[in-house]
């Protein structure tokens, strides 16, 4: 895939929220409005854009394979992959095109780069990637490839995915880390009080995705030294997608995007380039 006169793609790292949130009503639990504010973000974010991405790269928590897999499908299905919620959440729909061809081209980025890859053409949009999408390109225009993470959540290996996929910024592509910064969820179902240690977490993120790219690789690398660092994330599966996000940043510094608080807990999106 090749694609002229595109500006600079930046890269994100974003909690997407969790399961269908912003059809849900969680007053309940978390007090009215709670999605609100990350709701208002994915609804600018397009237009914080140099220009509108030729195609965007989501790499998504929620898909975990042996090696990093690209899907390549054309018009992929919805995956569902969340329980217990109201019917109409299973009725949501977003029918963006895929990007076979940025998937393959990702798929040849990494092998030159000696990192084993494989293809998909049958993965459906999972809620890592339609549940943020839905407010982000409500239209559903964009084109949309997806990329796993690995089983291992191995920090290095998935910085090094980051750093292969890079150039893909320079073609109009705009890449996505979709996650969450903060994912104890027994902690987010049984207690809504405000926990300190999300905010000293979220604020060692914020923190260290500033730095310049060596040291910013180096803390990442070893994000379990950080403060409440397993109470935060007791498995990481959320905060892998950030270390791809830093790779494909490249030297440039990160900042904070979006701040919340959501149940009590610390949240915040991080952008790359912007």
């Amino acid at each position: 895939m090749t694609i002229s006169h595109a500006s600079r793609q930046p890269v994100f790292y974003l909690t997407h929220g969790g399961g269908p949130c912003f059809w849900i009503d969680s007053s309940g639990f978390f007090g009215k409005g709670a999605y609100d504010g990350l709701r208002v973000y994915f609804e600018g974010l397009l237009q914080s854009l140099p220009e509108k991405p030729k195609a965007i790269l989501i790499v998504t928590a929620h898909w975990e394979e042996d090696v990093c897999t690209l899907s390549t499908a054309l018009n992929p299905p919805m995956l569902y992959d969340y329980y217990g919620f109201p019917e109409h959440t299973y009725a949501l729909q977003y029918p963006a095109p895929g990007a076979p061809d940025v998937a393959e081209r990702a798929h040849a980025l990494l092998n030159n780069a000696g990192i084993e890859s494989n293809v998909n053409s049958t993965r459906g949009f999972d809620h890592g990637v339609f549940v943020p999408m839905l407010i982000i390109d409500e239209k559903a225009e964009i084109p949309v490839a997806m990329m796993s993470i690995r089983h291992d959540y191995n920090p290095q290996a998935h910085i090094a995915m980051g750093d292969a996929l890079q150039s893909l910024r320079e073609e109009g592509v705009l890449i996505i880390a979709s996650g969450s910064s903060y994912h104890n969820l027994r902690a987010m179902l049984t207690s809504v009080k405000p926990n300190q240690a999300s905010v000293d977490f979220d604020n060692w993120l914020s923190d260290s995705v500033s730095r310049d790219e060596r040291e910013r690789k180096q803390r990442l690398i070893a994000w379990e030294n950080a403060p409440h660092a397993r109470e935060c994330h007791p498995q990481e599966d959320h905060l892998i997608p950030l270390m791809v996000a830093v790779g494909a940043a490249g030297n440039e510094r990160g900042r904070r995007t979006f701040s919340g608080i959501i149940g009590g807990k610390a949240f915040s999106c991080f952008g790359f380039g912007v």
